[in-house]
């Protein structure tokens, strides 16, 4: 498993809140994690500037500058602590225990394996695993009514899902896709793409990591200095998704009017995370 401390700086670029270790019982469970994920690009889509979370109150849906960040940057080398400046005030600071919310037993480095041409599935559907990555798991085993059988391997589990931070309507694009390539082109796109005909409302996600990829939080760690990229696993309820214009993302629908309960409990009941991946820039 890697440092812990650079786990935890992985989650607060994912939340935007500070998370720190605790030896008393979390705050947040690894739901609540994908759940904040998920419900900020969501209400950030549909203009809100503040998330109302249960156990955490008001959320700022402001996005800060990474390079200074209170959770990634490097202390400045200056006497006495450093100032805290409207980015780092604004976040609300979050305690979690590694034990509780960590499982080591499943955690896998994909950083140097190559799948080629060998084809894996889940629920039925095609799994492309994040090579490249290295994926810190989640302790999620015996938490959700039912059993594990979403967390399997047959043809009762539900397929996975990549969620990078910054997925949202802008990138229901029809486009060739080696556009995506062109260096400018996704901002560009997601600058033009406004209307209600070209995104659906909802929360998006990804069966490719490459995809995730392209929209992921990147932050630097104060560990070691070295710049990251971070991606949720999660596995997606196949009854509760979506398929968009493009095929490769799918969408799970909020409807019109739903409150902040009721859109909550679509993205608990529609996504479950399981990974934290992690990937040297």
């Amino acid at each position: 498993m890697p440092d812990m401390q650079l786990c935890l700086e992985a989650l607060s670029a994912l939340s935007g809140c500070k998370v720190e270790q605790t030896s008393a019982g979390s705050q947040l469970t690894p739901q609540d994690i994908v759940n904040i994920v998920a419900l900020r690009q969501f209400y950030k889509q549909e203009g809100f500037q503040e998330l109302e979370y249960p156990s955490l109150g008001t959320l700022s849906l402001r996005e800060t500058d990474d390079d200074v960040d209170l959770y990634s940057s490097p202390l400045a080398l200056t006497e006495g602590p450093p100032a805290a400046g409207p980015e780092q005030s604004d976040r609300t600071t979050v305690r979690i225990n590694p034990q509780d919310f960590f499982d080591p037993r499943y955690d896998y480095d994909f950083t140097h394996i190559k799948d080629g041409d060998t084809k894996f599935t889940r629920g039925n559907e095609q799994y492309v695993r994040p090579c490249g990555w290295n994926r810190i798991a989640l302790r999620v085993l015996n938490k959700y009514d039912g059993g594990d059988g979403w967390l399997g391997t047959g043809s009762g589990a539900w397929p996975v899902s990549y969620h990078g931070h910054n997925m949202d309507g802008s990138v229901i694009l029809t486009h060739k896709e080696d556009s995506a390539d062109e260096p400018g082109f996704l901002d560009a796109a997601a600058a033009s793409i406004t209307t209600s005909e070209t995104r659906g409302r909802g929360v998006y996600s990804t069966a490719d990591v490459k995809i995730a990829e392209k929209f992921c939080k990147t932050f630097k760690s104060r560990v070691d200095g070295k710049t990251y990229k971070v991606v949720l696993q999660n596995r997606i309820n196949p009854e509760k998704r979506k398929e968009c214009q493009r095929e490769d993302y799918w969408l799970v629908y909020v409807p019109e009017g739903s409150n902040d309960v009721q859109t909550r409990t679509i993205v608990q009941d529609s996504l479950r995370p399981y990974g934290l991946l992690l990937k040297q820039v």
